[in-house]
């Protein structure tokens, strides 16, 4: 009785490309790659780059609408640490940002974690909130004014309810920039609640019941499950915070136009006035590169407190 063998089967060499058609491929995918960036390279070219060198360049020279140039080097700078109405403006920005930037943090982060869990009426709670970020700021500063009038506001009203006297909110320069935080926090809640509720439900649910089967409580899932897990989310709504902040202008145009005296006078309403009522672009332009510099600063100090916490 014979046996055949049967032969493993024989399958031919694959066929490697040559080196010339692998560059030319790669060539062709670079290209395909620059086509479809060159819009968002033009944009930030025209609206970027371009400004941000003229205003370097503005900066360094004494120029009005319409006047000859003249160059001053750091002389605009060196006015601007004597300029008092500066220096007020600067700290009143600061001061907005230190303030505004973690409580609105702070309070967008409970309220998002309150509407990730599964409680009647969901829909409506998540859309009253985002309401104020639609919403036109001279409208929201005009619906405060009437919360902050002294006579027939809501405010008052509310604290004459437990016997306290009338406050004249935006009058008095006690109260005029703590109200203005009041209004800040409120109008930027909807957004980074929107963030924040996007980032939670990202949140691998494998881990969290895994630590909840440990015995984890609800803060211990909360610090080493959660908090870790949104820390990018964190870092993305604490810089968009800092230039918001930064830049606030309408809501105090409306509503105090930088009274009472310049108690909230801030940093881009100064720009405002040195470069457009008072025609010293080469000022306001420096004013602008210190306004960057403070919020590279900014930026740098919570990068460096991102990084802390996830070696933590």
């Amino acid at each position: 009785m014979s046996t055949t063998l049967e032969r493993p089967a024989v399958t031919a060499p694959r066929k490697v490309a040559p080196a010339k058609d692998s560059r030319a491929l790669i060539r062709g995918q670079a290209r395909a790659g620059w086509a479809l960036i060159a819009p968002a390279l033009l944009h930030s070219g025209v609206f970027i780059v371009i400004p941000v060198i003229a205003v370097l360049v503005l900066s360094l020279n004494d120029y009005s609408f319409g006047d000859t140039w003249s160059w001053v080097g750091l002389g605009n700078y060196a006015d601007l640490f004597r300029d008092v109405d500066f220096l007020a403006s600067l700290w009143h920005t600061v001061l907005y940002a230190i303030v505004v930037i973690p409580i609105s943090m702070a309070i967008s982060l409970a309220v998002a974690i309150g509407l990730n869990q599964k409680i009647k009426g969901l829909g409506f709670f998540r859309t009253a909130y985002y309401i104020p970020t639609v919403t036109a700021t001279v409208a929201v500063a005009t619906i405060w004014l009437w919360i902050y009038n002294p006579g027939s506001g809501l405010a008052n009203g509310f604290l004459s309810l437990f016997g306290f006297a009338p406050n004249r909110w935006l009058a008095d320069p006690a109260t005029a920039l703590p109200s203005l935080m009041v209004v800040g926090i409120w109008q930027g809640l909807g957004t980074k609640i929107i963030i924040y509720l996007a980032a939670l439900q990202g949140v691998s649910r494998d881990l969290v019941e895994s630590a909840q089967l440990d015995g984890a409580g609800r803060w211990q899932r909360f610090v080493n499950v959660t908090w870790p897990a949104i820390g990018p989310v964190q870092f993305f709504v604490l810089i968009t915070s800092i230039v918001g902040t930064f830049q606030v202008f309408d809501l105090v145009y409306v509503m105090t136009q930088g009274g009472p005296g310049s108690e909230t006078r801030v940093l881009v309403m100064d720009i405002y006035q040195n470069a457009f009522q008072d025609l010293k672009l080469g000022y306001a332009s420096a004013e602008t590169v210190i306004m960057m510099i403070v919020i590279a600063l900014f930026i740098g100090v919570g990068r460096l407190l991102q990084k802390a916490d996830v070696n933590d």
